[in-house]
């Protein structure tokens, strides 16, 4: 099947070769000339601009979407919406939020574009494993890019969840559980490696996937980051958010919905990048000031 994919960066490169090695022609575009020209000697054909692209794939055309969430995937889409025509098809593949999707697939419809949304799990290990896809949109385009998505995906590893938006609110949703998932790890992993029996973590976290009730993938790279670097040395206790999992806090605000883990979840990545926080040291204040406990300056 033939495809256009605009974004290469690390997700996007790698879905095109896996492509690519599925037997899909897809031409290419990203604003990284470097990364092209990559994708290029990987079997793609280049293009240069979005006209370009355009004007290399053969109606009805399917264009993959692949960049940054927000003003990124926002500006491209409205730049590619013009140069297409009625009975092509825009693919979201990034982590844009649902309501956008639902706004896009109203706008793109009037010009009579096909607007599909996919939310893309797998990571950097995706190209290797496949991508897990959660899949958005009008079942006959859907159906149409059926080829691209079984390529794309591990057995059994892509579903058609709903109309415009549900594949990014599904993703949305996944995101807020890994959230949770990662910090109940991080504070089991903690506790162990503060305990009085000098416990090897590492080997422990390997044990744990060993049939146990809590083994998991994520549990497999905890294993593999803790035998490389036992004591995380290395790395600032800085734990950057990328908006699902705050999305999913406010949806569930929004419907009333309790998700007090996925919520604490989220809060304690805010707690990891505040150095020196006001409110540590307004209690120490109170605690000084109500039972006359000592402070640290």
């Amino acid at each position: 099947m033939q495809l256009g994919f605009v974004g290469l960066g690390r997700m996007g490169g790698n879905m095109v070769t896996r492509l690519l090695r599925g037997g899909h022609e897809v031409v290419v575009y990203d604003r990284s000339a470097e990364a092209v020209r990559t994708a290029a000697a990987g079997g793609a054909r280049a293009t240069d601009a979005l006209e370009g692209l355009v004007r290399a794939l053969a109606p009805p055309r399917h264009v993959w979407v692949m960049v940054p969430a927000g003003d990124p995937t926002e500006t491209t889409i409205q730049a590619l919406a013009p140069l297409l025509a009625r009975g092509d098809t825009i693919v979201d593949g990034g982590n844009t939020r649902w309501k956008d999707d639902v706004r896009r697939a109203q706008n793109l419809a009037a010009r009579g574009l096909d607007y599909v949304d996919v939310g893309t799990s797998g990571g950097v290990w995706g190209l290797a494993n496949g991508y897990c896809l959660m899949v958005g949109g009008g079942p006959a385009a859907v159906e149409r890019l059926a080829p691209i998505f079984t390529t794309l995906a591990p057995s059994d590893g892509w579903r058609h969840v709903g109309s415009g938006g549900s594949g990014h609110y599904v993703k949305m949703v996944h995101n807020g559980i890994e959230y949770a998932l990662m910090q109940a790890y991080a504070e089991g992993f903690e506790l162990m490696s503060a305990s009085e029996y000098g416990l090897d973590v590492a080997r422990i976290a390997h044990l744990w996937n060993q049939g146990s009730v809590i083994r998991s993938w994520l549990l497999e790279l905890t294993a593999d980051a803790l035998r490389d670097d036992p004591t995380l040395a290395g790395l600032r206790p800085w734990v950057e958010d990328s908006g699902e999992g705050r999305w999913t806090v406010e949806d569930a605000v929004e419907k009333a919905v309790p998700a007090p883990t996925i919520t604490a979840a989220l809060y304690a990545r805010f707690r990891s990048r505040r150095e020196n926080s006001f409110a540590d040291r307004l209690l120490a204040a109170m605690r000084r000031a109500f039972g006359g406990h000592a402070v640290r300056r």
